[in-house]
């Protein structure tokens, strides 16, 4: 019998397998969950130099 592959949990790191788990690619509910609340508290950015469409914009 092999052992199923495990790749790092995105959140904590913890080593989680791939397979039957319902949380993939996290390795918990709460893990999932973290990562949900940084998505809606609009933690994760890209960074820009500059706003979007700010070439439409007005000069002062």
């Amino acid at each position: 019998m092999t052992t199923p592959t495990t790749y790092p949990c995105p959140q904590c790191q913890k080593p989680t397998s791939w397979s039957d788990n319902p949380n993939r690619p996290f390795c918990s509910e709460r893990c999932k969950l973290i990562d949900l609340g940084a998505w809606a508290d609009e933690s994760y950015r890209v960074a820009t130099d500059d706003t979007p469409f700010s070439d439409e914009l007005p000069k002062a």
